[in-house]
């Protein structure tokens, strides 16, 4: 990194048990959190003063009706970045991520049609999307990693009207080829069933990944798809409520109108912050790439050496790490043998019934917290 270049700054133990978000206030004392989708750094310094700005001036009102900062902003950092050509007067604010999926799949079906998901997948998907009326119909992956397309195809020809992607993939971190997205594509609109993606993973990939834009990947994906994404991830900022849902057609724009509340609801110390994020966190998030792909090779190395049999193939994205710990004959729910030793990890069967005998760890944190972790599974793993 050259010299005056962002650096990323690990939270020390006593800031991280302090904090009130979920990874960190939900566990035991003296337990390492390895779940949820936070790391444990400090913020990004425009971020951080942006917000710290709001506040002084007291400025915790309503959102302004028309945000057009926002879409400006995420369009340059999507042009910088992913190399997407983002017409910013098709971007629209929404409250998260999660909720845009949910409130287009109510929007996209009537009740009973069923929405189809690659599995594993995003825990909060099983549990939302029924709420909209919607029967889950669950797609499995190839020994690759790659989606089950003739099972895609299958799903879609018994009725599915709208496929759920998450791109990057979560829980592997996998980054889908651009033949695997065409395909997708293709299959969708022969059967005339709508995309949305969730590319909310797409800013944290790593050395070694390429990341396609769904909107990027074709005609057939403009015209029935819509991609959901947000700074929440990169820049660590869930707990403000903003994201941004994106379209390349006119098709699709009607439909986002049609959404109301979620629009609505967005908060204005979110929309500051991804503001500041996307138009002036490059070098933090530079650094960020740098500290995620050490940590990748440290975890790797730390697997090797210390739990050889757990199988995994290092994500292209993100701060996950999907292990396979069935080796290990640790039961289906091998998070539940790691936690009497001081470790917390995301149970796989949360991602689905693919996820017997998984856990997902989450490596965005410090080098030290990572060696301890392991150390602390091997002590569950049988001798």
């Amino acid at each position: 990194m050259a010299a005056g270049a962002s650096v990323v700054r690990s939270l020390a133990p006593e800031q991280l048990i302090v904090r009130r978000s979920e990874k960190w206030a939900d566990q035991p004392a003296g337990v390492i959190a390895s779940t949820g989708a936070e790391m444990d750094f400090e913020l990004a310094a425009p971020v951080l003063a942006v917000l710290r700005a709001a506040l002084d001036r007291h400025d915790l009102g309503y959102t302004p009706a028309r945000v057009s900062g926002l879409a400006a902003a995420f369009a340059g950092f999507a042009a910088r970045r992913m190399g997407w050509e983002v017409d910013p007067e098709q971007v629209v604010p929404l409250t998260d991520v999660m909720v845009g999926v949910a409130s287009l799949c109510r929007t996209l079906t009537r009740p009973g049609d069923a929405v189809a998901l690659a599995s594993p997948n995003y825990p909060p998907f099983f549990a939302e999307l029924p709420r909209e009326g919607v029967v889950l119909r669950q797609v499995g992956s190839n020994q690759d990693g790659s989606l089950d397309l003739a099972a895609l195809e299958q799903v879609l020809s018994d009725g599915a009207r709208v496929f759920v992607l998450t791109s990057p993939h979560n829980p592997t971190g996998r980054v889908l080829a651009r033949a695997e997205l065409e395909s997708i594509a293709e299959l969708c609109a022969a059967h005339d069933a709508w995309v949305i993606a969730d590319e909310i993973h797409a800013p944290l990939t790593l050395a070694g990944g390429v990341h396609t834009p769904w909107l990027e990947v074709s005609d057939a994906a403009r015209e029935r798809g819509i991609s959901l994404t947000s700074a929440s991830k990169a820049f660590n900022i869930a707990a403000l409520k903003c994201a941004v849902a994106v379209t390349a057609s006119r098709r699709a724009r009607d439909v986002l109108a049609l959404l109301g509340y979620p629009v609505d609801h967005v908060g204005l110390l979110g929309v500051l912050a991804a503001e500041a994020a996307f138009s002036e966190g490059d070098e933090w998030l530079d650094a960020l790439l740098v500290t995620l792909d050490a940590n990748r090779t440290l975890l790797a190395n730390r697997l090797a050496t210390d739990l050889p049999k757990i199988v995994w193939t290092p994500p292209h994205a993100s701060y996950i790490a999907w292990l396979d710990c069935r080796a290990l004959d640790l039961g289906d729910d091998p998070a539940a043998a790691f936690l009497p030793h001081g470790v917390a990890l995301s149970p796989g069967l949360a991602y689905g019934p693919p996820g017997a005998g998984f856990v997902r760890l989450n490596f965005g944190t410090a080098p030290e917290l990572i060696t301890e972790t392991i150390r602390r599974m091997t002590l569950a793993a049988p001798s």
